[in-house]
């Protein structure tokens, strides 16, 4: 049970919202629970999309930051985004083996094991990452912008994942194994 309101229509969002989750459902189809909470905070609305936005125009592929939002769930144990993230990485055409590999922290591309592994130590050790974690991504093809987006995309699955877990946002993606706290 959610531990905060969920508008049940986008016009019983706060009126600051409301074109932010319109715009969401002309994108995807419908108003994502996660986006219903945040727009309690208009702010708070403004400022995830406008991160995930900015991300999507980035260095990684949209595969890639899906590998990544699925260890980041994982390690958080999210199960909003787990599902969410699962859904939308199968329409990316990412097979079960992978998103199993995925909510591990691994990849079965060798060059992306490297990035998501990567990914999962960043939220893990709450960034105390070394010298030698970074020449691996490095070494691996990885540029300095797309090193640095992977942090990003980090916390921005931080940041959805806390929400989530703060208001037990119920999931409306299809169900999905639950997500599972990966130390």
């Amino acid at each position: 049970m959610s531990r905060i309101t969920i508008p049940a229509e986008i016009d019983a969002a706060p009126e600051a919202s409301r074109g932010l989750l319109q715009a969401v459902k002309s994108k995807v189809g419908f108003a994502p629970n996660l986006y219903k909470v945040l727009s309690h905070s208009p702010a708070a609305l403004e400022g995830a999309l406008g991160l995930s936005a900015a991300l999507g125009k980035g260095a990684l592929d949209a595969p890639t930051r899906e590998r990544i939002a699925l260890a980041v769930a994982n390690v958080n144990g999210c199960d909003y985004c787990n599902a969410a993230h699962t859904a939308i990485g199968g329409g990316l055409k990412l097979d079960a083996a992978e998103i199993e590999a995925n909510r591990r922290g691994h990849s079965n591309d060798g060059r992306i094991d490297t990035a998501v592994a990567f990914a999962r130590k960043v939220a893990v050790s709450r960034a105390d990452v070394t010298e030698a974690d970074i020449q691996a991504v490095r070494l691996a093809g990885y540029s300095d912008a797309q090193v640095v987006e992977i942090v990003a995309h980090v916390g921005l699955n931080v940041l959805t994942n806390y929400v989530n877990e703060v208001f037990k946002t119920p999931v409306d993606f299809p169900a999905t194994a639950p997500a599972t706290r990966v130390a």
